[in-house]
């Protein structure tokens, strides 16, 4: 395997820091972007990314603006939204993908917010299929356990009150996550206050989950409650065509996945899972024959 650090820019031409995972063998013919969760570092998907370069694919992980090697010096004052992640980051990343590698296929994988958000892509129909893992809406009264309690805190108080008083949002302070810019932090909490999170911002050009066709593995877990089952449903309404999966660690073995545990290394087996799903959904013969089914698990 060979691993090279990039810098892509995106659509505004904003320098974002990346991570190219690729075969020993030299890049391959397809492409999988790694899409991270709110708060979380490209690093955290290391592990994930060597896998699947080990199974043969070129993987692209990176950092959201104003996040990990894609922080400014001063985040205070620093100007983001949460959907420029979206609509200039992620897509920025398509774009170069495309460029760079020209790839036979390419996959996205979404953490979370990654997942959430790729119906928004200009180039959607450019993916040939997508795995999701705990992409939920993020409204509060959809979530699990005592997660409900503290997602509606989040989105009423700590997020708009801290971000107002520091200029940014020190949620490292807080959880085990990276500090977010203001305007992520306060567009982020106006969607956990709205029953349809950010289905319902009318400023989104929604119209384009109605054109994201590729097939959908949206992973859920038994012990994720700020990712529960309802909630990852609720959010996967969006896109066309979706295989919901959802997982009781103890029935693989392991005793905790919850909501970032699925790309550590004892969650292995779901990986492989992965691999499986996405050859079976989009053989790599077949991408010219047309939009591919979301196929199933059983």
């Amino acid at each position: 395997m060979q691993v090279k650090t990039s810098s892509i820019p995106a659509r505004d031409g904003f320098a974002l820091a990346a991570t190219r995972y690729e075969p020993a063998n030299g890049p391959s013919e397809t492409v999988v972007t790694i899409n991270p969760a709110t708060a979380v570092p490209r690093y955290f998907y290391r592990h994930f990314a060597a896998f699947l370069a080990g199974e043969g694919y070129t993987t692209v992980t990176y950092d959201y603006r104003g996040t990990g090697e894609s922080r400014p010096e001063e985040l205070r004052g620093f100007e983001a939204r949460m959907r420029d992640w979206a609509l200039l980051d992620m897509a920025g990343v398509v774009d170069w993908v495309e460029a760079t590698y020209r790839p036979g296929r390419l996959f996205h994988v979404g953490h979370s917010y990654g997942g959430q958000t790729a119906g928004l892509l200009p180039k959607g129909n450019r993916i040939d299929a997508m795995v999701t893992v705990s992409a939920q809406s993020g409204y509060w009264r959809l979530q699990g356990g005592n997660q409900k309690v503290m997602v509606a805190l989040h989105a009423y108080l700590t997020l708009p009150l801290l971000s107002y008083i520091f200029g940014y949002m020190p949620w490292s302070k807080l959880a085990s996550g990276e500090d977010l810019p203001q305007g992520v932090a306060l567009e982020w909490a106006r969607w956990c206050r709205q029953p349809g999170y950010l289905l319902d911002d009318s400023s989104l050009p929604l119209v384009r989950y109605d054109a994201f066709e590729a097939p959908v593995l949206a992973y859920s877990f038994e012990d994720d409650d700020w990712g529960s089952s309802r909630s990852v449903a609720a959010m996967m309404r969006a896109y066309r065509q979706v295989t919901l999966r959802h997982v009781v660690p103890a029935e693989l073995g392991l005793q905790k996945i919850g909501h970032v545990g699925y790309f550590r290394p004892q969650a292995k087996m779901l990986w492989r899972e992965t691999v499986e799903w996405l050859e079976s959904v989009a053989p790599a013969d077949t991408r010219s024959s047309g939009p591919p089914s979301a196929g199933s698990l059983e």
